[in-house]
């Protein structure tokens, strides 16, 4: 890692960290570059503004959250191909206690950036995975053959991010939440028609 990697990690981890806490209206630049150890100035060789901080730094927890929560699900040996669509909202859960910002915004407590989650890198890599392990499910028969993998991977990424909203904002618990109606709707959309 560069000298330059290693500031701008810097920068990121202490934003992370101060955003969290503090919220974006109550952080200035110059908090997040002392709490990284540089001077007041230094960030901006790395974003040109507080709100490119801020979103650097939530698509990095974000990241952070999917990668974790990504990495419970896949063994590379045995990769189990509906355990992900079982067990994902509740790694995400999980893995979401320990990112403070994606909480923060998550929970809707920055109204005015939760809208752009939607268009961060962290959440198109996990539709992309999402697209991926369906359209290996296509190929073993565990999912319909008539539906176009991408978009109802883009569709899952929007739902599991609304649900776990709902979760973080009302502060219910996942299991009676989500209990066993939901599991049974992502089945009953995915899964190749029954005999009758």
């Amino acid at each position: 890692m560069t000298k330059g990697e290693r500031t701008r990690k810097a920068l990121l981890d202490a934003a992370i960290a101060r955003f969290a806490r503090d919220g974006y209206r109550g952080t200035s630049v110059a908090e997040i570059a002392r709490d990284a150890r540089l001077s007041g100035t230094a960030a901006y060789a790395y974003f040109p503004n507080k709100e490119a901080l801020f979103v650097a730094a939530v698509d990095e927890d974000a990241a952070g959250v999917i990668d974790e929560a990504l990495s419970t699900l896949t063994d590379a040996d045995d990769i189990d191909l509906d355990k992900w669509r079982r067990e994902l909202i509740f790694t995400l859960v999980g893995a979401v206690e320990r990112h403070p910002l994606a909480r923060r915004v998550l929970s809707g407590l920055e109204p005015e950036f939760t809208v752009r989650l939607l268009s961060i890198p962290a959440l198109e890599q996990l539709r992309k995975e999402f697209g991926a392990r369906l359209q290996a499910q296509q190929l073993s028969g565990e999912v319909r053959n008539d539906i176009d993998a991408q978009s109802i991977a883009n569709g899952l990424t929007t739902i599991v991010l609304s649900l776990l909203m709902s979760l973080l904002q009302m502060g219910t618990d996942p299991v009676t939440f989500l209990g066993m109606d939901v599991a049974a709707v992502v089945e009953a959309a995915l899964g190749p028609p029954q005999p009758s």
